[in-house]
């Protein structure tokens, strides 16, 4: 048999209950709406939250990284337009022996001399000015690796002075001294290719890294955007339905709260 009170409106607090329920899923629909995301609280999805901190964390490392590249192809283009030039001058240093070393031709070989070891000079110059005048090492971090052999690309630039290159002669004075001059000089030119060699894989090593890197970073986003981000479809039709559920509810808790008044009928 059925309860009359109006002390305990039962109905009326299963409406109001129901009402909070639609309320907290409304609101909750609404600031993602509003976010652009599914995750706003650690208690939307606390394990979610962790590993899409994770692929946003790595992001940020890679963006830098893409960065420190592209700053050591910099560093490295400097060094491969000096390596360029000194080849160039040891063309000329092959051209000025060669005509020394001809006896019979009526050459003034001090003239010669005078300008093979300008150009001597300004080897050096443009080894200085290029961090070329003694070995370097070369370190980029790249990835978002934990250690540094994983994530840098390293190697050992040599030096690209006469010293290194082996040009000892400075000068000479007769055909035969120029010969020599021009035996180091073809020696030289296989050490400065060593040299660029090394220059140009690490060039392409830097290219290729930040390519992977750049890759990874897209890839990283989607996860990441695939936990945090809202799906905008679902949303929309959760803010419908509880925007339904919430007037369905206030008209309910309306007329619970008239179902009360009606037993005052009972005591007229």
């Amino acid at each position: 048999m059925a309860s009359f009170s109006v002390v305990s409106n039962i109905a009326s607090a299963n409406a109001q209950a129901n009402l909070s329920t639609t309320s907290t899923g409304l609101n909750k629909a609404l600031n993602r709406l509003s976010s652009g995301y599914r995750i706003n609280y650690s208690g939307d999805d606390a394990a979610g939250l962790a590993v899409a901190n994770q692929h946003r964390n790595d992001v940020a490392i890679l963006n830098q990284g893409i960065r420190n590249a592209n700053d050591g192809l910099s560093e490295l283009q400097i060094k491969d337009g000096a390596l360029n030039n000194v080849s160039t001058l040891l063309d000329r240093l092959a051209t000025l022996a060669t005509q020394a070393a001809s006896s019979s031709n009526g050459v003034d070989v001090s003239k010669l001399s005078d300008e093979y070891a300008a150009v001597l000079d300004e080897i050096d110059r443009e080894a200085t000015v290029a961090g070329l005048d003694a070995d370097s090492d070369f370190s980029v971090f790249v990835s978002a690796e934990a250690t540094a052999a994983d994530g840098a690309v390293t190697d050992t630039i040599g030096a690209a002075d006469t010293s290194t290159l082996g040009l000892t002669t400075t000068s000479f004075s007769d055909a035969s001294e120029a010969q020599d001059a021009l035996a180091e000089v073809t020696a030289a030119i296989s050490n400065l290719g060593d040299v660029q060699n090394t220059v140009g894989t690490l060039e392409n090593r830097l290219q290729f890294a930040v390519g992977l890197a750049q890759s990874q970073v897209v890839n990283k986003k989607a996860a990441d955007s695939r936990i945090r981000d809202a799906n905008v479809a679902e949303e929309s039709a959760n803010m419908s339905k509880f925007n339904i559920l919430t007037q369905a509810g206030i008209a309910a808790l309306s007329q619970a709260n008239q179902a009360s008044s009606s037993v005052l009928g009972l005591l007229r």
